[in-house]
């Protein structure tokens, strides 16, 4: 029976165990669950779990060769978010990890729309308190809108099963289109989680104010479940390759002008974000597998330099540019790490980026999609600059800012060097990699013209990133935070509920005096029929009073609806 259970099960029941363990065996257990949630997935492709319910068939567990290279990178991000938390004593953080992994594991593995809505909508209720656990206002209000959005994301997907089941008798987790009713509710459901433009405000707002820990398994597991579920339901949807060529494209700007390098770092998940979406667009083979690969090593490097981002604000304080810098003497190992990861984002030959970007790219041009192309080739040169100089850059290297701090603790600099060891291993031994993709697509990433183009296109940006700072044209790093689409709900949404708020009060206190004078005058009318005409004992008639007032209230309701 325990095997038939889906991968991530285990993790998501055995996390609410975790407040009765020591800290020590606390740690010690939540391995254990990872690595038996593991061995759940040599149980081969097929159907291994269905429940029958009122004549539905809720397939609980499903596993093929798309679901297997998702899983397999995050019971990876897993373990390596539970390593570099084990400073840490806070069971409640340990508890949401673990649970929130499992549930984001689990949905890998739904067959059908209603199972994956419970775990789509565990993911979210899971992951709220890594933002909590930030422990700060901001964190809480963040919170607060994290929730609203995800549960709405929910909504939506419940609302398109609902509807796909009424029109096709089944509820199958499948291809679909967006021309059907509930083929769009459930794409917009997708989306919401993606991160797609004017819908992506919520990451930028959220994964800065979570915990160290928090952020690092924030970036692994949401984002890429949508993307999952796009690639499973709408590969092929050409909306799709202009919707990523957009997320890959405005995201730069806001990202070279933002201070805080978390954001930063939020900003660069989203220009990320897009390419797998392009591929998912495409639809091809080739594309499908680039997009896998690319959410495969992009949770790897991501999470790298988040974690290498937690440990500065960890030892210092803060993430902020204009507050950090010259902490390479002090912390090298931390330093390098984040290197390593800035050098993957970038995609340089011989680490992770290059190897998964390059059937991206690939895939456009065998479509001669030759526009989208360039645009994530800009993109590409952008991601240079916000990730793979200005993260290392400003937080390592720039200026002197006085900070003195010690290392990471051991456990964090151990899970950036597993981080690290993996990002260069995908990138030397692609071949290797390659073979846990979905297709069997012959393809060699290390030819002479992936490799010169792409040198060519980061040699130029790091040229021009290098000019702009000499001639102090580059934005400087202003102690300030960029918003984008979350403007709506972080400013305007508060802003027009208080005006509309006062406005009400100011309704309410005329009405109320209108409705005073009108009340009284019905009251003083029963009032004389009932004890100044003697028609009823006061005593006796104190009920019928209240019944008669109530009475004349609804009436009085009534004639100011119909003159209304």
């Amino acid at each position: 029976m325990i095997n038939s259970l889906p991968p991530g099960f285990i993790m998501f029941i055995g996390a609410f165990l975790i407040p009765f363990l020591p800290k020590i065996g606390r740690q010690v257990y939540m391995i254990f669950l990872v690595i038996l949630s593991t061995f759940s997935l040599f149980n081969g492709f097929g159907t291994h779990l269905t429940i029958n319910v009122l004549d539905y068939n809720f397939i609980i567990n499903h596993s093929d060769n798309l679901s297997l290279p998702f899983a397999i990178v995050f019971h990876i991000a897993a373990f390596i978010t539970i390593i570099y938390g084990a400073h840490k004593d806070d069971w409640k953080e340990n508890v949401a990890v673990i649970s929130y992994a499992g549930a984001a594991i689990a949905a890998l593995h739904a067959g059908d729309l209603f199972t994956l809505f419970f775990w789509w909508e565990a993911t979210a209720f899971t992951s709220v308190f890594l933002i909590l656990g930030g422990n700060t206002t901001r964190a809480y209000r963040a919170a607060f809108r994290y929730i609203v959005i995800q549960v709405g994301s929910g909504m939506f997907l419940l609302a398109g099963a609902v509807l796909f089941l009424y029109s096709n008798g089944n509820a199958l987790l499948g291809q679909m289109s967006i021309d059907d009713t509930s083929g769009l509710l459930i794409f917009l459901a997708f989306g919401i989680k993606a991160a797609f433009p004017f819908l992506n405000g919520w990451l930028q707002d959220t994964y800065p104010e979570a915990s160290e820990v928090g952020t690092v398994a924030l970036s692994s597991f949401t984002t890429k479940l949508a993307i999952y579920a796009l690639a499973r339901s709408f590969a092929g949807t050409d909306i799709l390759i202009y919707i990523g060529a957009l997320m890959t494209f405005f995201p730069i700007f806001f990202a070279v002008i933002e201070n805080d390098l978390r954001r930063v770092l939020a900003y660069s998940l989203n220009n990320q974000l897009g390419f797998m979406v392009v591929a998912v667009g495409i639809g091809t083979e080739l594309a499908i597998n680039g997009a896998v690969a690319h959410a495969f090593a992009h949770i790897i490097y991501k999470g790298l330099l988040f974690m290498s981002m937690g440990a500065v604000l960890y030892r210092v304080g803060t993430c902020k540019a204009s507050e950090l810098g010259g902490l390479f003497k002090y912390m090298p190992i931390t330093a390098v790490c984040s290197i390593i990861g800035a050098i993957s984002i970038s995609a340089f030959p011989l680490f992770s980026g290059f190897v998964a970007k390059s059937l991206i790219m690939s895939s456009l041009g065998y479509e001669g999609l030759s526009f989208i192309y360039f645009m994530l080739l800009f993109a590409s040169a952008g991601v240079l600059h916000h990730s793979g100089i200005k993260i290392p850059f400003f937080a390592f290297f720039a200026h002197e800012s006085g900070h003195k701090p010690k290392e990471a603790p051991l456990n964090m600099i151990i899970a950036m060097v597993i981080g690290s060891v993996l990002c260069i291993l995908i990138g030397i031994f692609p071949s290797i990699f390659y073979q846990i993709l979905p297709y069997s697509v012959e393809y060699q990433p290390y030819d002479f013209s992936h490799v010169l183009s792409q040198l060519q296109l980061l040699t130029f940006a790091a040229f021009a990133f290098i000019c702009l700072w000499h001639f102090k044209i580059y934005p400087p790093e202003l102690n300030s935070t960029v918003l984008n689409s979350d403007w709506f709900y972080r400013r305007m949404f508060p802003a027009v509920i208080s005006n509309v708020v006062d406005g009400l009060k100011i309704l309410n206190e005329k009405f109320s005096l209108n409705y005073s004078n009108s009340f009284n005058t019905i009251k003083k009318f029963f009032h004389d029929i009932m004890f100044e005409n003697k028609v009823i004992d006061r005593e006796a008639g104190f009920d019928t009073q209240i019944v008669l007032q109530i009475f004349g209230i609804i009436v009085f309701i009534l004639i100011f609806i119909h003159l209304k």
